[in-house]
């Protein structure tokens, strides 16, 4: 076999075809399938109980679940119907779902033989994910079996997935974004509200999941430590900090250059006010985002409890 031979999925297997126009159409910029990663990484992680936020902290045992909750969360995510033998049932065809933290790691038993696979994988710390279809016919299946009676892909059948999306973006686990030292010194207290307190501080203009926030303080009710009554929110409007949620303050983070937050996301920003039109219009006066280093000497504004359309305003998780 040529080495240098870039072999191409087979575009006369009709049913691959189908079953890639169907996950296409359900989700046509992979939004919702990177929806499905970002959500078993957080579940496997279980960080609001365990304060883990890595693959690296896993056990063993855990590391072999995460495929099948992967299975379990694209199922309550797009509602596929089960197969006869394999994990689902797309646009009428037997599809099995294999997830693998190592690029072409899947372990494929025999009653995917001959089916189609839809396979997956992803990092965490790289932020990406990668999603693709082959039919595991006996030419890019390994000839050798574990004691399990399952194989791998060979050579031919890596370069022949049918991949929907690669090394696509993951929305970031911030806890693997910030530095080392900066998350020691967020865990570095006994207290959930001082944590998150650092948190913000740490990761301003960094997009912070919801997920994080219960990693961080590990409480059951994580997502007051962010309000203003009590919370982060309120706490740190003296330092000049304004925390922004996705759900309410869109616009407000767009004005300030930062990036779109979806609704289970925050962003911190440290702000000082300006005279400059081009500021963000937020209670009366317009502020701009302080330069690093910058000494603030007035209060975050406090963000209002509902959406004022003059501008775009408002207050909430």
């Amino acid at each position: 076999m040529n080495d240098s031979i870039n072999f191409q999925h087979d575009t006369s297997d009709s049913a691959m075809e189908e079953v890639a126009a169907e996950l296409l159409r359900q989700d046509p910029d992979g939004m919702r399938w990177a929806g499905v990663v970002r959500r078993t990484y957080d579940m496997i992680y279980n960080g609001q109980e365990t304060g883990r936020y890595q693959w690296s902290q896993l056990m063993k045992t855990e590391k072999t679940h995460f495929g099948t909750m992967f299975e379990i969360n694209a199922q309550r995510e797009f509602q596929f119907s089960g197969g006869d033998k394999t994990d689902f049932r797309i646009a009428g065809h037997e599809v099995d779902a294999k997830w693998s933290q190592i690029d072409g790691g899947w372990m494929l038993p025999p009653e995917v033989f001959d089916e189609l696979a839809l396979v997956a994988t992803g990092n965490d710390r790289e932020s990406c994910w990668s999603l693709g279809l082959i039919r595991v016919t006996e030419d890019v299946r390994r000839i050798k079996v574990n004691r399990d009676q399952k194989t791998q892909l060979n050579r031919l059948g890596r370069q022949s997935i049918r991949w929907l999306w690669r090394n696509t973006e993951l929305r970031p686990n911030v806890l693997l974004t910030l530095s080392e030292s900066a998350v020691e010194h967020i865990f570095d207290s006994i207290y959930g509200t001082q944590r998150t307190h650092r948190l913000f501080r740490e990761a301003e203009g960094y997009i912070v999941h919801r997920n994080a926030v219960a990693t961080v303080s590990k409480q059951l009710d994580a997502q007051k430590r962010v309000r203003s009554n009590g919370g982060s929110r309120g706490a740190l409007r003296s330092e000049g900090y304004l925390i922004l949620s996705g759900k309410y303050h869109r616009d407000i983070a767009s004005g300030f250059g930062l990036p779109l937050l979806l609704a289970d996301e925050y962003i911190s920003v440290r702000v000082v006010p300006t005279d400059d039109s081009t500021g963000v219009l937020i209670g009366g006066r317009r502020w701009r985002r302080a330069k690093p280093g910058e000494s603030v000497t007035e209060p975050a504004p406090h963000l209002k409890e509902k959406v004022n359309s003059s501008e775009g305003s408002s207050d909430g998780s």
